[in-house]
């Protein structure tokens, strides 16, 4: 538990940088409760990661930030992650054709559909097509394309190729930051090209992204989807930028993330 509670608290610092943009290691002392001392060990850990970069007597969020690796990423908001998987995979109905992107959340939502039966799944995700490689009543079609080894996700013009010849009921994308305005972010063009590519090719497009994502802009490319998409997020949303969210025409699921139980 302490340690959970330790990297729960790393993850908030670094939203809260993100946000702030400065934050002082007395102002994080207070805010968390915690020893100065405490927050300088949170501090060297997270700049250590490439998550955090320090100034003299704090700390500022990386204005470019290093891309994280899949498997850094998997712990991250972990209970939040879950709990979208699992609202998500409630949507999928049997007989379905169904398109899960790469990533942490969407790879947790390919793990609550290994129950499924009479589905057909299309991933560009190493994740998902481990989770259901074993799953006989659960039909995989892998898009291929070339590998990005950090987030574990085909992209390409061979994955794109792949995308021109289906459709799908529902598309489940993952991102690396939710804008107002610019849509969804990611590291690399291809592959902000190929989430475009999978809303346009689907009846039902949601993004799945805990609250930590919302209004992060950590790169500079970015998926523009199509009006009416929907945004899955834990009700640790920030209210204004799920209003502003619902405003600009995107529907905006919140989920409720489960206590986690008393010792």
């Amino acid at each position: 538990m302490a340690a959970n509670g330790s990297a729960a608290r790393r993850d908030r610092i670094v939203r809260l940088a993100t946000t702030s943009g400065l934050a002082s290691v007395e102002e994080l002392s207070r805010q968390f409760g915690v020893t100065a001392s405490t927050i300088r060990r949170d501090l060297a850990k997270l700049t250590a990661e490439g998550r955090l970069a320090r100034t003299y007597g704090g700390v500022m969020a990386l204005t470019a930030h290093p891309e994280a690796s899949l498997r850094q990423r998997t712990g991250e908001a972990f209970e939040e992650k879950q709990a979208i998987a699992r609202w998500a995979a409630a949507r999928v109905q049997p007989g379905e054709t169904v398109l899960l992107d790469a990533g942490s959340t969407v790879g947790a939502l390919a793990h609550e559909l290994r129950g499924s039966r009479h589905l057909t799944v299309a991933t560009s995700g190493l994740t998902a097509l481990q989770e259901l490689a074993d799953v006989e009543s659960v039909h995989v079609e892998c898009l291929g394309g070339t590998l990005r080894p950090l987030s574990q996700g085909f992209v390409g013009p061979l994955a794109e190729a792949a995308l021109e010849r289906l459709t799908f009921d529902r598309a489940f994308l993952g991102t690396d930051g939710v804008s107002v305005t610019e849509g969804i972010c990611e590291a690399d063009l291809r592959q902000t090209r190929l989430k475009e590519l999978m809303a346009a090719r689907s009846d039902h497009v949601y993004v799945l992204a805990h609250a930590g994502k919302l209004g992060r802009r950590p790169f500079h490319t970015w998926a523009k989807l199509p009006p009416g998409w929907t945004l899955v997020t834990d009700a640790g949303a920030s209210p204004d930028f799920v209003h502003r969210l619902r405003d600009n025409g995107v529907r905006v699921e919140l989920v409720e993330v489960p206590a986690a139980p008393e010792d």
